[in-house]
């Protein structure tokens, strides 16, 4: 387990900072002023936070939840399922940090990050998996199995992924689509990370994290109640 862990954490990142950004990035020189292997680095840690924490979310949550029944076997002692659903929400943005910490030392290595302060990013990639870890937990909640996920991932994740500026800045779409993604979580937490990584200013930082707190607790009280009806009701 611990090798497919690191093989996971600091391989694939390689690989796809290698092949997109280097890969790319030859053609296409700069994005939105920086070299774009910067660019998309830092695009990745903030889509890996989202990642992680949402796989972790669904997947792992539904099988401790159904198939394990460990939850029914925790709640036969004084612990409640508001404990369970947040130390759920808590372990999946530890992962999200863990994941976004492997790609920051990547890139850090191939000489994609700033400079130290970069590790600001550290407690932003922590809140990014807590806001994505709660929607995700919600989807858990109202699963009957696993192949309900690929719904979400289909229509949530994906969408997010190519839109949110992960791999292009937000102006490049068009008017209406450019203030659609602005209700999008991963524009927020991209628009927070990158110049944390790249050593610029921070713009509108307050709103960026106030939306990503807001998807988190918002996401997290609807998680409870449902975790809660689920196991029981």
């Amino acid at each position: 387990m611990m090798g497919a862990s690191v093989l996971m954490h600091f391989g694939e990142p390689f690989l796809y900072l290698l092949g997109l950004g280097y890969g790319l990035g030859r053609f296409i020189g700069e994005m939105a002023g920086i070299p774009y292997f910067t660019f998309l680095a830092s695009g990745f840690i903030a889509w890996s936070a989202m990642n992680v924490a949402s796989m972790e979310a669904m997947w792992s949550v539904y099988t401790r939840m159904v198939p394990q029944q460990t939850y029914e076997a925790i709640l036969s002692t004084p612990v409640q399922v508001d404990d369970i659903v947040i130390g759920e929400l808590l372990w999946c943005a530890t992962k999200s940090l863990v994941s976004g910490t492997a790609i920051l030392a990547v890139a850090a290595v191939l000489g994609a990050v700033g400079d130290w302060t970069a590790i600001i990013a550290l407690p932003l990639i922590f809140l990014t998996g807590f806001c994505f870890a709660a929607p995700a937990l919600i989807m858990t909640a109202l699963s009957k199995g696993y192949e309900f996920f690929t719904f979400y991932m289909t229509l949530v994740m994906t969408p997010m992924f190519i839109l949110c500026g992960v791999f292009y800045p937000i102006t490049t779409l068009p008017v209406p689509m450019q203030t659609a993604v602005q209700f999008l979580p991963l524009t927020h937490a991209v628009a927070l990370i990158r110049p944390v990584v790249v050593g610029q200013p921070v713009n509108d930082a307050w709103l960026h994290v106030a939306v990503l707190v807001l998807f988190g607790l918002i996401g997290m009280w609807v998680a409870i109640g449902l975790v809660r009806r689920r196991l029981i009701i």
